[in-house]
């Protein structure tokens, strides 16, 4: 199975399944000399880690990262950073079940057709806990562009069709984790609690918009072919289970505008040349502008979910109905936040390096 590894001069591979004994990820292409400690990395780690709060599964992973390998007294070598999170509280009885029941909303029938072998405890490589290493990847990736003074984060916009009013971005790192939906706006926070509960009554599940911002990007990363910058973050975001709608910028709703209306026009500023306007999300060619980039991803609702649905018994090829049991997120949203935020890091750590940005000599 390919596909498994991600990025250019700064690439991750990750690996290891839901219910296995442990997943985790490799990490080539740091520089030497950056300072990281597993307590760098496990500060990202919980804010994903399981059983948090109510709109989280009640799965309880503790998610203790240890470096293996490209660490040594502190600082990374310039080898490979090997990590890894042992799964101590999997149940892959649970799903003995469904063995060959496809879950509706899940890739089992396709991994079935395409490989002729699935794991099917929790969906093994399909499963959201293969984001631990992305996370854990991003911390890394988030250390390096600190020394630039680029900071990407994420917040819940939407959740149940219910929106969030726009904030400075100020509040949004003031409050984005200050409630479990990790919405900044708290009064819509609240309504999306509610929604939260009521899916969750009613074994149901509820997807939501996710918005990142960095901010600190210089100008002039990416190409303008085919390593767009904008192209590589919508890869980067698409890559995560559950996305089905990435957006940059003005996105969708700059199909009704006029170019008088889309296009950020040239003002001077202090002697330079600047946009006063953002409608292009940072990044126009393929090039980023030196504006923040604003991105957005659509996220489906949870597919497992323990309505009754229908599928098909791939033994005795008869159609069944099947509910779905076991611990499962009632919104994803609210723990993609940090994947997001490392997806989007991973990015443009890569393309900082790959541009010549960040210069080795700084970190030791």
């Amino acid at each position: 199975m390919p596909g498994n590894t991600f990025g250019h001069s700064f690439r991750i591979t990750t690996w290891g399944e839901s219910h296995g004994k442990a997943v985790g990820v490799v990490v080539d292409g740091v520089p030497a000399g950056l300072e990281i400690s597993e307590e760098d990395i496990q500060k990202d780690l919980d804010r994903r880690r399981p059983g948090q709060n109510e709109v989280s599964t009640p799965r309880s992973e503790s998610d203790s990262v240890e470096i293996l390998s490209g660490v040594f007294e502190g600082k990374t070598t310039g080898t490979p950073i090997s990590m890894l999170v042992w799964n101590k509280n999997a149940n892959p009885n649970a799903y003995d079940y469904i063995r060959d029941i496809p879950r509706p909303g899940h890739a089992d029938l396709f991994y079935t057709e395409k490989y002729g072998i699935r794991d099917h405890r929790g969906g093994g490589r399909s499963s959201g806990r293969e984001t631990i290493g992305r996370v854990a990847a991003g911390a890394i990736a988030r250390k390096l562009l600190d020394i630039s003074g680029i900071d990407v984060i994420a917040h819940v916009v939407e959740l149940g069709g219910i929106k969030a009013s726009s904030l400075p971005l100020e509040d949004v790192r003031k409050n984005v984790d200050a409630t479990p939906v990790r919405c900044a706006d708290l009064e819509a926070a609240e309504e999306m609690l509610q929604r939260v509960r009521l899916a969750r009554e009613e074994g149901d599940s509820i997807g939501g918009i996710v918005e990142i911002i960095a901010t600190g990007v210089p100008r002039g990363l990416g190409e303008p072919v085919f390593s767009k910058l904008d192209a590589d973050i919508a890869a980067a975001l698409m890559g995560i289970g559950a996305v089905k709608g990435v957006e940059i910028g003005a996105g969708f709703e700059c199909a009704g505008m006029a170019g008088s209306q889309m296009n950020d026009a040239f003002i001077l500023e202090d002697g330079a040349v600047v946009q006063d306007t953002n409608n292009a999300g940072g990044i126009i060619g393929g090039i980023s502008t030196g504006m923040p980039i604003v991105c957005r991803a659509a996220v489906k609702p949870t597919p497992s979910i323990s309505k009754t649905q229908k599928s098909v018994d791939l033994k005795s090829m008869e159609e069944i109905d099947v509910a779905i049991h076991g611990r499962h997120d009632p919104t994803i949203p609210p723990r993609m936040v940090p994947v997001a935020e490392s997806m989007i890091a991973l990015v443009i750590a890569d393309h900082m390096i790959r541009s010549g940005r960040i210069d080795p000599d700084s970190l030791l």
